[in-house]
């Protein structure tokens, strides 16, 4: 290397608390960041060019750097996404962060032919104010991530010419791990828009056009369908309702044979009397004043076991599904078959 990149090289060496510091403080700027919007990232990382590396890069064209703060990825950051549309949004927030120098940042997205392929990361280069020196901030997806560092690792680091053939195949992988993005961003956005509409349709009562699955029964149990028979029951011992999660009575409800969140709307609205009486019977003679958010949902489904034929070892089935097999279902099918058997002979 000539004196100038030489001296090149010794501001590096002075600076280089400068570059980590500025580091930690770009890490923690988008950490908190990413944080604040609720964006899921697969990684926030970063980097400080190492003395090899730049004096690598002076010995190839360090005449065109007049200073080191010419150089602007002494210092690389990297936010990688699992979404390509999440891209977008991380790009506006960075824009809100740091003073970016346009005129050497570069979407890379911009820059495809119809007949190529690569990875389309956005480049920015970045300053944080209060500092001399820039940065160079990519964000990517994860595939793209994936694609980047296999083309480096295939394509540059053996420093010989790849044939043809080998890169017809791996611009046809990245083609395809292109679509797989774009694929991904468009399935989450359906999704999304399905579960927009299931919202709405159990807002407005229309519970016969949903299926029932995972999604469609958590929007259901978020229009709390079971508080006033919880509240019913929590009354007869003046009770505190202990709030706790409902989901694993979806499986329950399918073994039901429900299809539709109708179908569980209407089973319900049959056994809910009933379950409110066993829950009188099992507590009108103790002192409890705890009692959980399932019980309800859980006496209805008790009952509507029996009243179909179910019998002990229904129950038995049913606090298997809802508690894990153990030896204890048993015991606790035997009496609760026993309270709703009196109930049953009591007729109230």
């Amino acid at each position: 290397m000539d004196l100038h990149c030489e001296m090149l090289l010794d501001e590096y060496r002075a600076q280089l608390p400068v570059f980590e510091r500025m580091q930690k403080e770009v890490e923690r700027i988008l950490n908190d960041a990413l944080q604040r919007s609720g964006l899921m990232v697969t990684a926030v990382t970063s980097r400080i060019k190492t003395e090899q590396s730049l004096s690598g890069k002076l010995a190839l064209k360090g005449a065109k750097y007049a200073s080191l703060s010419d150089i602007t990825d002494i210092l690389g950051a990297r936010i990688v996404t699992f979404y390509t549309d999440d891209v977008d949004r991380i790009a506006a927030i960075v824009e809100q962060l740091f003073e970016i120098d346009w005129q050497n940042s570069v979407d890379k997205r911009m820059l495809h032919q119809l007949d190529s392929f690569g990875y389309n990361s956005v480049h920015y280069i970045c300053k944080l104010p209060g500092y001399d020196y820039r940065f160079e901030l990519q964000l990517r997806t994860t595939l793209q991530h994936a694609w980047a560092t296999i083309n480096h690792d295939t394509g540059y680091k053996t420093g010989v010419e790849i044939p043809r053939e080998y890169l017809r195949r791996i611009n046809r992988l990245a083609g395809i791990l292109e679509m797989a993005d774009d694929e991904f961003s468009r399935i989450r956005a359906e999704i999304t828009d399905y579960r927009r509409r299931v919202q709405t349709l159990v807002q407005n009562g229309k519970l016969d056009d949903v299926q029932l699955d995972g999604d469609t029964f958590n929007s259901y149990l978020q229009a709390r369908p079971f508080d006033r028979l919880n509240r019913r029951i929590a009354a007869i011992n003046q009770a505190e309702i202990q709030e706790v999660p409902l989901m694993r009575f979806l499986r329950v409800f399918l073994a039901f044979g429900c299809k539709t969140l109708g179908d569980v709307q209407r089973l319900v609205k049959q056994y809910e009397e009933n379950a409110y009486r066993l829950a009188r019977y099992q507590l009108g003679n103790t002192d409890l004043d705890i009692i959980s958010s399932s019980v309800g949902v859980q006496n209805i489904c008790i009952v509507c076991i029996l009243a179909t034929g179910g019998g002990k070892m229904g129950l038995v089935r049913l606090f298997d599904a809802l508690n894990g097999h153990n030896s204890q279902n048993e015991a606790i099918a035997e009496m609760t078959y026993e309270q709703a058997m009196k109930i049953m002979a009591n007729g109230k």
